[in-house]
């Protein structure tokens, strides 16, 4: 599908890390001249369950902002039956799999490496992946794995980052994209954007 862009909007996302904005290059400008653009990077895109926000990544490298800058090399699960991955499927995405129960969390991260190697990822997306990661994955794709956190990480880390911010009545919480490091939610963020929680329905745990 073609997708016709303004100057502005040609521009490379600022949330992406500055290797994948390298990767981007333009002509001068001049009359006639080609634009001459580097591959696309491809994506890991992780998850656990429904998968919404890989939907809207998805959504976005093929018809949106990263169309020029992206493309999914695989949709992976730690459950083989997340709903998730039949919705990739759908949206003519590659999937893997790998249960997770009755490992122990680097000898399934180390599995994951060897599983992600084979659709050769540049950078790792966590949306929805509702598993800590151990160093052994985090070292494999040091600076190139990117987390989105329901929450501002330098007030909350880790699970129902809703549920916290109702049970703490704010008007409002954040969505965080950072680069995932080898403590719990304390990469350097890259983007966030405030979600107004005034008249929504309380999350249950």
């Amino acid at each position: 599908m073609s997708h016709s862009s303004s100057p502005s909007e040609n521009q490379p996302p600022s949330f992406l890390p500055e290797g994948a904005r390298a990767q981007q290059v333009r002509s001068s400008g001049k009359e006639g001249e080609r634009t001459t653009t580097k591959r696309k990077q491809r994506l890991a895109i992780l998850l656990s369950g429904r998968g919404s926000n890989m939907v809207a990544l998805v959504d976005s490298v093929q018809m949106g902002a990263l169309s020029e800058l992206a493309e999914v090399a695989v949709v992976f699960s730690n459950h083989p039956d997340a709903p998730g991955l039949a919705t990739a499927a759908a949206l003519g995405c590659q999937t893997a799999s790998l249960g997770s129960v009755g490992y122990k969390r680097a000898d399934y991260d180390a599995a994951v490496v060897q599983v992600l190697r084979e659709y050769e990822p540049d950078y790792l997306v966590l949306a929805g992946y509702m598993r800590i990661l151990s160093p052994v994955l985090v070292r494999a794709y040091a600076g190139r794995i990117l987390n989105i956190h329901p929450a501002d990480t330098h007030l909350h880390q880790g699970l129902h980052a809703y549920e916290w911010a109702f049970e703490n009545k704010l008007p409002e919480t954040k969505i965080t994209v950072h680069l995932v490091d080898e403590g719990l939610d304390t990469g350097p963020v890259l983007a966030q954007r405030p979600v107004d929680l005034r008249g929504q329905i309380r999350c249950r745990r």
